[in-house]
């Protein structure tokens, strides 16, 4: 399923993004940090949003994509899944060998794994 995307898609979500970090943090009694994370994450959507004649960023912003990005995406996300799944497992194992119970990297680890597994049949039943 391919989302339509345009060139402000990704500026526009970074700087909601940064919204949502200021609140968060403003609620958790940080607004110096919340201002500083929305400053961020408008720099970042200016960037996006500024960087069009670079492959890679019109790559990620959806508006240059092609099916030569569409497959660097994939394995791209697949790199990052690893990467993500790799840290989960080795921070429960650093709680638990410290005497905690492990939390929030016990459900998290179940979510990646369920979703996975999930995956893969759901995959496999549509080809």
């Amino acid at each position: 399923m391919q989302l339509p995307r345009s060139r402000w898609t990704l500026p526009l979500f970074s700087l909601a993004l940064g919204c949502a970090m200021l609140a968060a943090l403003w609620i958790g009694d940080s607004l110096r940090a919340g201002l500083a994370a929305l400053a961020v994450m408008a720099i970042v959507g200016i960037a996006f949003l500024l960087g069009g004649r670079s492959e890679t960023i019109r790559g990620l912003r959806g508006d240059g994509r092609d099916e030569r990005f569409a497959q660097i995406d994939l394995e791209a996300t697949a790199v990052a899944g690893i990467a993500v799944i790799v840290a989960i497992i080795v921070a429960f194992l650093v709680e638990v060998a410290r005497g905690h119970d492990g939390s929030p990297f016990d459900w998290l680890g179940a979510i990646g794994g369920l979703a996975y597994v999930l995956a893969i049949a759901v995959l496999r039943l549509r080809r």
